[in-house]
């Protein structure tokens, strides 16, 4: 999602225009992607597969592996579980009159474990020789753009816990809307996501409880 910044229409496809990055986090991804295209066209002995990820979420059914940041989270879903377990006082939602959906920034959510199969999917096809070049791009994602109101509001849901959130001031940089097209994935990498926003929320929420078993 940071290589594309605001696409110019949605959902987004790998063709679509890579945007200049609003943040030194999306620019490393950029650069990483060009050097490895890069070299691809010198090599044509090197094969490789791009995966433009969206936003990984969720954790491992067993809740043994998970999100956990160092510090201030930066991403909505492991700030909202540290809300809900206690260890933060409130959310802030960074603004509400975007012109979509209710207002708040959509972003497309992929289960963690979908993304894990996508890399296994992408491995299988190097290891049996299927690129048809030496470099390939897919996006991974849902296709399902949600927004902040709609992922605290599943969380809600899945947790039955009452968020403390507040609606604050925009964010700079922030895009208003991104979530995939993921037909190239599905159809030729032969990898679907299978996993929705529920299945996600609940286990980074189980994740959360398991690490923080004290403050119960």
């Amino acid at each position: 999602m940071h290589r594309y910044g605001q696409a110019d229409s949605l959902p987004i496809t790998e063709s679509a225009p890579i945007k200049e990055a609003e943040s030194p986090y999306g620019n490393t991804k950029q650069i990483g992607e060009e050097i490895i295209r890069d070299t691809c066209k010198m090599s044509e002995n090197l094969n490789a597969i791009a995966l433009r990820y969206f936003n990984p979420i969720g954790a491992h059914e067993l809740a043994k592996i998970g999100e956990l940041p160092i510090g201030t989270p930066q991403n909505l879903v492991p700030f909202i579980t540290q809300t809900g377990i206690g260890l933060r006082g409130q959310l802030s939602v960074f603004g509400n009159d975007y012109p979509i959906k209710d207002g708040t920034c959509v972003r497309d959510y992929i289960h963690v474990v979908d993304l894990a199969k996508a890399h296994v999917a992408a491995l299988k096809r190097l290891i049996n020789e299927a690129n048809t070049g030496n470099y390939k791009v897919f996006n991974i994602g849902t296709g399902q753009g949600s927004s902040v109101l709609e992922v605290i509001s599943t969380f809600e849901e899945v947790s039955n816990q009452k968020l403390n959130y507040k609606i604050v001031d925009r964010r700079v940089g922030d895009v208003v809307a991104a979530y995939a097209d993921t037909s190239k994935a599905n159809n030729v990498l032969g990898w679907k996501a299978k996993l929705n926003l529920k299945d996600a929320l609940l286990s980074a929420w189980k994740w959360e409880q398991n690490i923080n078993r004290d403050l119960h």
